[in-house]
């Protein structure tokens, strides 16, 4: 009995040091953000935020400054890091994941209101289905992706505010009610080759949403808010970031890399949880590697790092504790790459730059068939990417989620069909 007790103490308090880890990175962007700009700036900033529509591509840099988005972004995480571990969620890659894609995302499209609606929807259905919510709590969190819907309903229309209100919550509740049984259901298409499942449900969820407002004269407008001239501060912010993400988790890996490698060994195709499967320190060192790697993607292209960009590399680094590391992402970085050499776009364009690193949803497909596939993947990804959010009318902040969901149910059998036995 005293065994099993101390047992369970030392996995709870292994499991807080891991939510006070993250927490602390989640507190950085907060801090750098009041580093940035002034409390007034700040607040100013978060005001106009809130107050404005999330259609892609939005940067929260150029709509609130600097420092709001990037308090913005911290804020709403660790509230988000609250309910998980009020919730006694244990602690594992998928927790990882979906708090770096809140964190990069609210830099441009998820705020600190337009969330919640879905989260609600989502809590509703554990409710009717009688069941804990924490069972959902991941789709809550990934199901974030369609926010915008929350604010094109509240800001995009000349109605009354108590009925701009009541439509905003209504169909952000609805779209949060609908992702569970969607979710478990899609994830079927892609065979778990699409690490952003949600993103890809998501995309369908839009669809159908954006053709019944199109049908009654309601269609969103598109937008392109994207920021320049920051890559010096921002760039100096995210490799200290990463760099001691790499420190800390070696020193607490024993001041070694073990079990690092064996991380690459894994294709990566959903589930693949690397905290549970090599510990929470070599994930965490994996991490660091990926964000590097990411920064100096868009870096060595002469892209901008600001919102969005960074959004995506903040989820190529919270999936590297849940199906990314380099081995399956860097195809993926190449096929993009080679894309632009034969393409009617350039490698640095704002919408390539984001399907290079959101594209990595992909990588699973490199580390179960090979680098080549992966390389043939991105290459397809990259265009299809760009077609497919009209669909969905930019509502969908995962949209190379859908991209790649289509890329995945399409390739996939082809590859398992004419592929070569190889690795």
């Amino acid at each position: 009995m005293e065994l099993q007790k101390s047992l369970s103490l030392k996995r709870k308090k292994d499991n807080d040091i891991k939510f006070v880890i993250i927490a602390l990175y989640v507190f950085s962007l907060i801090l750098f953000g009041f580093l940035m700009d002034t409390p007034q700036e700040i607040f100013k900033g978060i005001y106009n935020i809130l107050i404005e529509k999330d259609i892609l591509i939005t940067d929260y840099i150029g709509i609130g400054g600097m420092g709001a988005a990037f308090v913005n972004s911290g804020v709403l995480t660790l509230m988000f890091i609250y309910i998980l571990y009020k919730l006694k969620i244990n602690f594992n890659g998928a927790t990882i994941a979906s708090l770096f894609l809140i964190a990069g995302f609210a830099l441009f499209g998820k705020n600190l209101i337009n969330v919640w609606p879905i989260v609600i929807g989502v809590y509703l259905y554990s409710k009717v289905q009688k069941e804990k919510f924490s069972k959902y709590i991941y789709i809550a969190l990934y199901g974030t992706a369609l926010a915008p819907f929350v604010t094109q309903m509240m800001f995009s229309t000349t109605a009354s505010f108590l009925i701009r209100l009541l439509l905003s919550l209504l169909v952000g509740i609805s779209i949060g009610f609908v992702l569970p049984p969607l979710s478990s259901y899609l994830v079927r298409v892609h065979q778990g080759f699409n690490l952003y499942n949600i993103g890809f449900t998501a995309g369908m969820i839009g669809t159908l949403f954006v053709s019944v407002f199109k049908s009654y004269g309601f269609a969103p407008d598109p937008r392109l808010v994207w920021t320049t001239g920051n890559n010096g501060v921002l760039s100096v912010y995210l490799y200290i970031i990463f760099l001691s993400m790499i420190a800390v988790g070696f020193y607490m890996n024993n001041r070694s890399f073990k079990n690092v490698k064996d991380i690459t060994t894994y294709s990566g195709r959903l589930v693949s949880d690397f905290v549970m499967l090599e510990g929470f320190n070599p994930t965490l060192i994996n991490m660091g590697i990926n964000g590097i790697l990411a920064t100096s993607y868009v870096l060595l292209v002469n892209g901008d790092l600001n919102g969005p960009t960074i959004g995506g590399i903040f989820t190529v680094v919270g999936f590297g504790a849940f199906g990314k590391h380099p081995k399956n992402i860097l195809p993926i970085f190449l096929g993009v790459f080679l894309g632009s050499l034969t393409k009617m776009w350039a490698i640095n364009d704002p919408a390539i730059l984001l399907a290079a690193l959101f594209g990595t949803a992909l990588a699973p497909i490199a580390g179960e068939f090979g680098w080549r596939y992966g390389v043939v993947a991105a290459f397809v990804h990259s265009s299809v990417v760009l077609n497919v959010g009209v669909l969905h009318g930019g509502l969908n902040l995962y949209n190379n989620g859908f991209a790649a969901g289509i890329v995945a149910a399409i390739l996939v059998p082809i590859i398992e069909a004419f592929r070569e036995d190889e690795v």
